[in-house]
């Protein structure tokens, strides 16, 4: 039998799944043990079980002057502006997705507009944000909207231009409206591409947060990162950038779980 006919069984599966994992902590802990067997004092390559005893120490025990968790703090924060951004690109993506998909004149003015807008280093902007918006929330928000939402909207209107155009003309036999089209034709085919923009929206949403956040704010994951940094705490640095990575893919995994449970005749297309 052909390789590309062979599936993994699930213990198999599993198994390869993990590997990737395993091979990175084994060549982690090999550098770092020989990294410290020439100088004990090295800071770069932490052992793993510091940087494990430093990961319980910032979980569990509150600053010394304010008394808080600082990480959860921290967490709240970043998650916070997160959400505000990804919810405000979504919301925004999907509205002008279906008016740029559906309507010609909407098309032609905005389609062109919003592939120029694309290609702007979203970070280039960063310092004419702070100038216009300030150094607090609402700057950090707008980077991560400006960042994403024009991908956003490029993607949620190619999709809804892929809509048949045999439904469209149904519809439009049995006397739908434009706006009926969009809501009862549109929409429910632009739901489950929404979440996958989304999901694949995250990675850049948190490149865009911890950049704002490391050069202008007092709290949240980004700013936590490049404060320690001058003290050359790796074992600090090591933990949040894993607990990034593990929020990340948490909230990935409720993305890709709604949408199975809400769109299972989509997941075959995404």
């Amino acid at each position: 039998m052909r390789l590309i006919n062979q599936k993994p069984g699930p213990a198999l599966a599993f198994f390869l799944a993990a590997l990737p994992f395993v091979l990175l902590l084994i060549a982690y802990a090999i550098g770092s043990y020989y990294r410290l067997l020439e100088n004990p004092n090295d800071k770069l390559l932490p052992a793993p079980s510091k940087v494990f005893e430093t990961a319980q120490r910032l979980f569990t025990e509150g600053d010394r002057r304010t008394g808080r968790i600082l990480l959860w703090h921290d967490t709240a924060a970043s998650l916070r502006r997160l959400g505000i951004g990804v919810a405000l690109c979504a919301f925004f993506g999907t509205v002008f997705g279906l008016l740029i998909g559906l309507l010609p004149y909407v098309r032609t003015t905005l389609a062109g507009f919003v592939a120029v807008i694309s290609m702007i280093p979203p970070l280039a902007l960063l310092p004419i944000l702070f100038i216009m918006f300030g150094l607090g929330e609402l700057s950090k928000v707008v980077l991560i909207v400006v960042g994403i939402l024009p991908f956003m909207i490029r993607d949620l209107s190619g999709r809804v231009m892929e809509i048949p155009r045999e439904q469209i003309v149904k519809a439009e036999t049995l006397g739908a409206s434009t706006w009926v089209i969009m809501l009862r034709v549109g929409l429910p085919q632009l739901m489950p591409r929404l979440i996958q923009a989304v999901r694949l929206s995250l990675g850049p949403a948190w490149l865009f947060l911890i950049a704002a956040e490391a050069i202008a704010s007092d709290q949240g994951l980004g700013y936590r990162i490049f404060l320690v940094r001058r003290y050359l705490a790796m074992d600090v640095i090591l933990t949040y950038v894993i607990w990034i990575t593990l929020l990340a893919f948490i909230i990935d995994w409720l993305l890709k779980t709604l949408s199975r449970k809400a769109f299972p005749w989509a997941e075959a297309n995404l």
